[in-house]
């Protein structure tokens, strides 16, 4: 009914240097709802919501909340009108503690705070929704998944009626996740409204109210997430039937190309991450990492790579030790890295598409001859990773950052996976993608480990884990609480592991 609407975003048009992210977009929200925004990479989903936000103001189109017509021209109005928002890409400052982020520009905050009060109602908030963190810690000091907890209090904190969640479960473990919707049916159930944008179509099903499909900037329906399953949405989605992951893993495992032994490494505040571990990979072999964020998976994939100094252990790649040798000489030992943070340490933001894709390769044959770029063979070669991994751009001098976040990682993953790698180390390779690209990435990682590649897959996704993974490795508190094979691995066992709740070698 008219009067239940919170949010009626009415033919919303907006327009990019080659892109048309919103054509004529209808979109609504009603009170007491969670409103599931779906579509693949660049569909305009993001676009729309940052339009409703006040980042965009739209080229044409009309925005009504609670039923009158309002023009926003930034999130502090945005704010005001009683609007949150999650972003997929943390705002945070990193050199301010958690207290200090989430009362920065606050208008109900005194100039003077006093930041026990204030640490006390973060401390209140967390307990109530179970997204505990340390309100003095600094942001810096904090883990991917951390500081999502972090956007999700400061926006709870604020008050909002009317919440944007843009992919806030890609770092949330399954015990989190569930106690996050429990968060959001008490929103609802107080006649706030939610809008949920996730490319997991099983998480529209669990959380959704209702289902706004968008492809290519334009709707093509919404639909009673209780009238609907996984097939038609995905179909709407992408504009084909998709079939069931099915990945067809051929056991046929090699020598081992990585040795890790004894292996303690230090986070960023000097306190030890990675306490002891050991581990193997060979050949045609998929090790998984699963663990609740901030148990030393970062730390581990970062030493692999050369980007975090070894305190003690080694580290062996094919006969070869790598231990410390720097980020440089890793890369040329054989070793691909997939960043968890895409915008800090994936990309240069101010480069174009084919700059970035190179970044890894300026300086060997035939991207160069020791003085020039060879500008004919870089174009013709990110032409085609920009076909094959489906970014969506207008060309190959667009500016990465004018890219969305998928297609972000799209393009990252197109880099490291188009040389030839002894070594993948791959963290959240798939969030936030779409159910297209996350197939096809997936896909491909199965593919490289057929073909004789190694791969040490850290994610906070339990099904990638489970589905691709040949072993997998559960870390707790630093170190290694279990190591299982998929077809003996439960839900609730692996999320036992991962909360120290046993031990299992």
């Amino acid at each position: 009914m008219e009067n239940d609407l919170l949010v009626r975003m009415h033919n919303i048009t907006k327009k990019f240097p080659g892109v048309l992210a919103n054509d004529r977009v209808n979109f609504e929200l009603r009170a007491g709802e969670i409103h599931a925004l779906v579509g693949e990479n660049g569909a305009g989903k993001t676009t729309l919501m940052n339009i409703l936000y006040g980042i965009y103001q739209p080229d044409d189109g009309e925005i009504y909340i609670r039923g009158r017509r309002t023009v926003i021209k930034s999130p502090k109005e945005a704010i005001k009108l009683g609007i949150g928002m999650v972003h997929q890409h943390f705002t945070l400052i990193s050199t301010l503690t958690v207290a200090e982020n989430i009362i920065l520009g606050e208008p109900s905050t005194r100039l003077i705070a006093p930041i026990k009060d204030v640490e006390n109602r973060i401390r209140r908030i967390s307990e109530s929704y179970g997204l505990k963190v340390n309100p003095k810690a600094r942001v810096w000091e904090l883990s991917v998944g951390e500081r999502q907890k972090v956007e999700i209090i400061k926006t709870l904190y604020r008050g909002a009626e009317i919440l944007i969640l843009d992919e806030p479960t890609s770092v949330l473990t399954p015990m989190e996740i569930v106690e996050l919707f429990r968060v959001l049916r008490r929103m609802v159930n107080e006649e706030k409204g939610v809008v949920f944008i996730t490319h997991k179509l099983d998480e529209v099903l669990a959380i959704g109210d209702r289902a706004t499909v968008l492809r290519r900037g334009r709707v093509v329906g919404t639909v009673d997430v209780s009238k609907t399953c996984r097939e038609e949405l995905a179909e709407m989605m992408i504009g084909r039937k998709v079939v069931a992951n099915q990945y067809d893993k051929k056991s046929i495992v090699g020598s081992t190309i990585l040795e890790i032994e004894n292996l303690c490494v230090n986070d960023d505040k000097g306190l030890e991450a990675v306490k002891n571990v050991s581990l193997q990979i060979s050949k045609g072999e998929i090790l998984g990492i699963a663990g609740v964020a901030g148990n030393g998976q970062r730390e581990l994939a970062e030493a692999v790579a050369g980007l975090r100094r070894v305190k003690h252990g080694r580290i062996v790649l094919d006969g070869e030790e790598i231990t410390n040798i720097g980020v440089k000489k890793v890369i040329e030992k054989g070793v691909a890295y997939i960043p968890e943070d895409r915008i800090s340490m994936g990309i240069v933001s101010d480069l174009n598409i084919a700059e970035n894709i190179i970044l890894r390769k300026y300086r060997y044959k035939p991207y160069s001859n020791n003085l020039f770029l060879n500008f004919k063979f870089i174009n013709s070669f990110s032409a085609e990773l920009i076909d094959k991994f489906n970014i969506v751009t207008s060309s190959i001098n667009t500016p990465v950052k004018l890219l969305s976040g998928g297609n972000i990682q799209k393009l990252i993953l197109a880099r490291e996976l188009s040389g030839n790698p002894k070594l993948i180390v791959a963290v959240n390779p798939t969030a936030g993608l779409d159910i297209g690209a996350t197939d096809y990435v997936r896909r491909k990682l199965i593919e490289m480990r057929n073909n004789g590649k190694a791969i040490l897959l850290v994610s906070e996704d339990l099904e990638e884990v489970i589905s691709l993974s040949d072993r997998i490795v559960v870390m707790y508190g630093g170190r290694i609480t279990g190591i299982l094979r998929p077809e003996d691995v439960s839900i609730e066992k692996i999320g036992l592991l991962m909360t120290g709740g046993g031990s299992e070698n």
